[in-house]
């Protein structure tokens, strides 16, 4: 770690030329990944991080530089590059360091550097075992473990200076199921921001098993319907169709950039009056929680949407400051090598008072959607295309046959304001969220929930 004496002679380098504010960004991460296929142990590898961004900003334009080598002069040689660009007059004083004390909320339990190479190996294997045993069907499993250890310290010229400890923990299977015509795939894959102690929660058998589940389901479904239906959206990775259809556009950048369909909107109806919108670094190890930003801002909820009404929006610093308000603690990077900018971190859909079996109940007509994979969204409008991995038709009030190929196809404000009936089963799931060439740990989430209409893309026609 850098000393505070250090840190100060960095953030007044690159102030040199001139600029308002200067940062550091510190980071120490351990992680180790391994993979599976086959049966196979594909990847043993550990990685090991360690290195340091300069941020300065002056007005609008931004500067940075980052260097893997912490020795003095390289670091003021990078603070140099970081503040040549911000040639002008000012003068900024940098304000002595206070450090500040940072709550940690989210408690470890086994951390992974503590756990054998081998036992993980082993329950990577457990749940191998378990996806190719569940049925003959099951042609191949795909399997990867991750974990790491991310220490960070943030100090600024404004006087910040705080530290982080982030750990997470990850597997994820992949099952592949064949018929000898058709070929099908399930996938389960839970993270949280805790150690080896994710396996408490989740047994690696279990994981092998819902993996394999989903593909043999699927292997005997019929093709789907198309047309406009009811759909009824099942909790946790259902989340991801607000994550990426609207989650987005509520970013700070996008609204300043008038690139977003819910920019100039606040305090506007912009969803059904069932559903609100919540941004949540602070869920108790959650996959996207944290202690602090990437910008040393103490993580907090922020709720977008609240019965239908856009409250707010994510922001980092910068974007704060060019809207003369306080961050809501979305600056994330991927690591020291990129600059921070306004992420989500768990976005959710909050929980209402429905009970998922009255949201099937209320379908005549319909489709349950009980898993959602990739999908295409265009960031500016919203419009989505998500394929159903794991759908099911509704007749009557109750759960059907299975159906395979379907995808929903939209635009998400207006799925927004079709939702009429939201569960009380809120459910949060782990992704990898993608935005500017950098990927972030960030948790989807939702209840069950109804949209009451919506485009179905399937093989076959309603009635047929």
């Amino acid at each position: 770690m850098l000393s505070k004496k250090l840190i100060k002679k960095i953030l007044a380098t690159a102030l040199d030329k001139g600029g308002d504010f200067a940062e550091v960004f510190f980071e120490d991460k351990k992680s180790n990944t391994f993979s599976l296929e086959n049966s196979k142990l594909e990847q043993v590898k550990t990685g090991y991080d360690l290195g340091v961004g300069i941020r300065v900003l002056n007005g609008e334009q931004v500067s940075y530089a980052y260097t893997d080598d912490l020795s003095k002069d390289s670091l003021l040689s990078t603070a140099q590059v970081a503040g040549a660009a911000s040639q002008n007059d000012k003068q900024v004083s940098i304000t002595d360091l206070t450090t500040k004390e940072v709550k940690q909320a989210h408690p470890i339990k086994i951390r992974p550097n503590e756990v054998s190479k081998q036992k993980k190996v082993d329950f990577i294997k457990q749940a191998n075992q378990a996806a190719l045993e569940f049925d003959e069907s099951i042609q191949q499993v795909k399997i990867s473990y991750g974990d790491y250890i991310q220490q960070v310290m943030i100090a600024n010229s404004e006087g910040l200076f705080r530290e982080d400890e982030r750990i997470r923990t990850r597997l994820r299977v992949n099952a592949i199921a064949s018929d000898g015509e058709k070929i099908q795939t399930g996938s389960e894959g839970p993270g949280l921001h805790v150690g080896f102690e994710l396996f408490d929660q989740y047994s690696p058998q279990e994981i092998g098993e819902e993996a394999a589940r989903q593909a043999v389901t699927m292997l005997q479904a019929d093709p789907a319907p198309s047309g406009q239906m009811p759909v009824v959206i099942n909790n946790g990775f259902g989340g991801v169709l607000f994550h990426e259809a609207c989650g987005h556009g509520l970013e700070a950048d996008a609204i300043q950039k008038e690139s977003s369909v819910f920019a100039d909107k606040v305090g506007e109806q912009v969803a059904s009056s069932v559903v609100t919108a919540i941004d949540d670094a602070t869920v108790k190890n959650a996959w996207g929680s944290f202690n602090i930003d990437d910008e040393g801002v103490i993580a907090q909820e922020t709720v977008l949407i609240k019965d239908g009404i856009l409250q707010d929006y994510m922001y980092d610093r910068k974007a704060a400051k060019k809207g003369a308000r306080e961050s809501t603690g979305n600056g994330r990077r991927q690591s020291f090598r990129s600059l921070p900018i306004p992420r989500m971190t768990n976005t959710f859909i909050a929980p209402g008072e429905d009970k998922p079996e009255d949201i099937i109940a209320a379908v005549d007509d319909g489709l349950y959607a009980k898993k959602l994979s990739g999908g295409q969204v265009e960031p500016a409008t919203g419009e989505f295309v998500f394929t159903v991995a794991e759908g099911y038709l509704i007749k009557d009030g109750q759960i059907d046959k299975p159906v395979r190929g379907a995808t929903l196809v939209g635009r998400g404000i207006d799925v927004l304001n079709k939702i009429s009936m939201v569960g009380d089963d809120l459910k949060l799931a782990a992704g990898a969220c993608g935005k500017s060439d950098q990927s972030i740990p960030a948790a989807v989430g939702q209840p069950t929930l109804l949209v009451d209409q919506i485009t179905v893309g399937g093989t076959e026609r309603r009635g047929e």
